[in-house]
């Protein structure tokens, strides 16, 4: 769940970065500057990730601070789910990642079965729609909105990509390492709770 130094992190990086945007005063501007570098020394502290490193994340966030959007693809056969074992940890993921500009959330979850399973699908459904920060995700310094996405095969051929190592179908009872950062194991068997039963009410943050 949402750590309160996290939390205040965020809104110390929120303010710096609508500042940096908006003001016109030079010393107001360096006053955000150093807001924006407090954020970055908060979050070095507690993820021990180096403070140039998380400075040279916030320097490409412009204008007003938003949420960052993550789409994922839940795609079943024969009662399994797809998960594809991610290079960057090893452990296993709903397929997705970051939105991209210019396509629909459908269009993502499209693309990125393909990209990293291999398989052509139809999106049909929208699941869920979370929180990050309501959710047992390791810290990280952006806010995060989570969109799931119920998709069916039409296609293809199940095999890694160029960010995967292997592409698998799991039954709940035999569920790989999941890549928290990506997943967490409620929100997993939340998508199992979907493909037993379609109809289930979206579920909403």
């Amino acid at each position: 769940m949402q750590l309160k130094w996290l939390e205040w992190a965020k809104q110390i990086q929120a303010i710096s970065q609508t500042g940096l945007a908006y003001s016109k005063d030079m010393y107001d501007l360096e006053r955000f500057q150093m807001l924006r570098d407090l954020s970055a020394e908060i979050l070095h502290e507690y993820t021990e990730v180096e403070t140039e490193k998380i400075r040279n994340l916030f320097a490409f966030e412009e204008g007003y601070a938003t949420p960052k959007v993550d789409i994922r693809a839940v795609v079943f056969q024969e009662g399994k789910l797809l998960l594809v074992r991610e290079k960057l940890d090893g452990a296993w993921a709903l397929p997705g990642g970051w939105a991209d500009i210019g396509l629909s959330p459908k269009e993502v979850a499209v693309k990125e079965v393909r990209e990293e399973a291999g398989l052509e699908v139809a999106a049909t459904r929208l699941l869920a729609v979370l929180d990050k920060k309501f959710h047992d995700h390791p810290p990280a310094p952006s806010h995060v909105y989570k969109m799931f996405i119920s998709c069916q095969i039409v296609g293809g051929e199940a095999k890694e990509g160029m960010e995967t190592l292997q592409v698998g179908f799991f039954a709940e009872d035999e569920l790989p390492e999941l890549s928290l950062e990506r997943n967490t194991l409620a929100q997993v068997k939340r998508m199992f709770e979907y493909g037993r039963n379609p109809d289930l009410e979206i579920m909403l943050d």
